[in-house]
C-alpha cells in the first residue's frame, strides 16, 4: 500500500510539473508568429500527440522505478518554490517576443560583442535564438526554464537517466576514489544531481561561458569537492588520464563535425584507461523511426546549425577512434544515453 501511495504522490507531483511546463509551451505557441509550415509529407510522419504523451508517461514511470530501486535519489524541489517558478515564467514570457522576432528575422549571431572574447567561432551564435547566446547573466538565468518548456517538463528526467550507468561505476570505484568531469556543464543542474547522490565524489564542471559557470557555482554552493574550469571542450587544461568518469549532456548536437571529433579525442585523453564516459544527447535518425520527422523539423525552428549533420553522425565510430568501446545505449523519450569504456593501454 505504501508503495502505491508513494507512486501516486510521485505521479501527481511530476504530473503537475508536466502540466506547468506544457501549459507554458501551448501558451507560447499561441503568442508567437506562426512558424513556416512543414510539408504534407513530413506532417504525415510526425508522431501524434497521443504517442508523445504515452512516451512521456513511460519516462516518468521509469524515473519512479529507478528511484524506488535506489538507483538515484528523488529529485529535490526547487528552493525558490512557487514564487520562484512564477518569476521564471514571467521572465520567460517577457523575453519570448524578442526571441520570436530574432527567429523570424533569422538573426542568429546577435550576441554581445564586448563579451565575445576568444571563443570558437561556432560558439558565437544564438542557439535556439536565445537572447545573448551563452554570453550574459540573463541568458544563464533563463536557460533551464526555456529548456524545460521546450521538453514539456521532461528535460530533467531525461538528463537524470545518466545517473544509472554512473551509479554502477561509482559503486564499484567508491565515491572518495573517483573524479568526474562534466564537459559543457551549463548551469550545473546535472552536477547538482550528481552531488546530491554522491556528495563525496570530486567533480569538475567545464564550460566556456563565465556567466553559466557563475550559475554553476551558485547551484553547487551546498557541496565541497567542486571545481569549475572556463575552457573549450577541445582543449581542457588538465593532465592526461586525470578523470575516472566523464559526462557530456546535450553538447554534441551543437558542435560542428570536426569539433565533435576534437572533443571526443580530448575526452579520450582525459579519461584514464578503464574509465567511463556517459554521453546524453538527442535521438538520432533511426533510433525511434516514428520520431524521425520531428527531428528533421527541429533545427530550422530553433537554430541548431549542426543538428542535421549530428542526426546521421556515427558517434560509436568517433569515440572508437578516441579509444573508447561502446558499452550500452538507452533510449529515454527524446534522448539517448550512451556509456563508453576507455580501453586499457596495450
Amino acid at each position: 500500500m505504501s508503495d502505491t501511495l508513494d507512486r501516486l504522490a510521485f505521479g501527481a507531483a511530476r504530473g503537475a510539473r508536466f502540466s506547468w511546463y506544457f501549459g507554458q509551451r501551448l501558451l507560447a505557441e499561441r503568442l508567437v508568429k506562426p512558424a513556416e509550415p512543414v510539408s504534407p509529407e513530413i506532417r504525415a510522419r510526425m508522431p501524434s500527440t497521443r504517442r508523445l504523451l504515452q512516451d512521456m508517461r513511460a519516462l516518468l514511470i521509469r524515473d519512479f522505478d529507478n528511484i524506488a530501486a535506489g538507483l538515484y535519489a528523488r529529485p529535490e524541489e526547487p528552493a525558490a518554490g512557487p514564487i520562484g517558478a512564477l518569476k521564471r515564467a514571467r521572465a520567460f514570457f517577457r523575453d519570448l517576443p524578442v526571441v520570436d522576432e530574432r527567429r523570424h528575422a533569422e538573426r542568429h549571431q546577435d550576441v554581445p560583442r564586448d563579451e565575445a572574447g576568444e571563443f570558437p567561432r561556432y560558439y558565437l551564435q544564438n542557439f535556439h535564438y536565445q537572447t545573448d547566446g551563452w554570453l550574459s547573466r540573463e541568458s544563464a538565468e533563463l536557460y533551464d526554464h526555456q529548456v524545460e518548456v521546450l521538453f514539456m517538463g521532461c528535460a530533467d528526467t531525461m538528463r537524470r537517466q545518466a545517473l544509472v550507468p554512473l551509479g554502477t561505476e561509482i559503486a564499484a570505484r567508491g565515491q572518495r576514489r573517483a573524479r568526474l568531469i562534466d564537459i559543457a556543464c551549463g548551469t550545473g543542474l546535472f552536477l547538482r544531481e550528481v552531488k546530491a547522490n554522491w556528495p563525496r565524489l570530486e567533480v569538475t564542471g567545464l564550460d566556456l561561458s563565465p556567466f553559466y559557470l557563475d550559475k554553476t557555482r551558485e547551484n553547487l554552493a551546498d557541496w565541497s569537492g567542486v571545481r569549475t574550469i572556463a575552457a573549450p571542450a577541445e582543449a581542457v587544461p588538465e593532465p592526461e588520464g586525470a578523470f575516472d568518469l566523464a559526462t557530456s549532456i546535450f553538447l554534441f548536437h551543437e558542435l560542428p563535425p570536426q569539433a565533435r571529433r576534437r572533443v571526443a579525442a580530448e575526452l579520450g585523453r582525459l579519461v584514464r584507461p578503464g574509465g567511463l564516459l556517459v554521453l546524453v544527447d538527442s535521438l538520432q535518425t533511426g533510433d525511434l523511426p516514428d520520431y524521425d520527422a520531428l527531428l528533421e523539423v527541429f533545427p530550422a525552428r530553433f537554430h541548431e546549425p549542426y543538428y542535421a549533420g549530428y542526426l546521421h553522425e556515427d558517434l560509436g565510430a568517433i569515440f572508437a577512434e578516441a579509444g573508447f568501446g561502446l558499452e550500452s545505449v538507452d533510449i529515454a523519450f527524446l534522448t539517448k544515453v550512451m556509456a563508453f569504456r576507455k580501453h586499457p593501454k596495450p
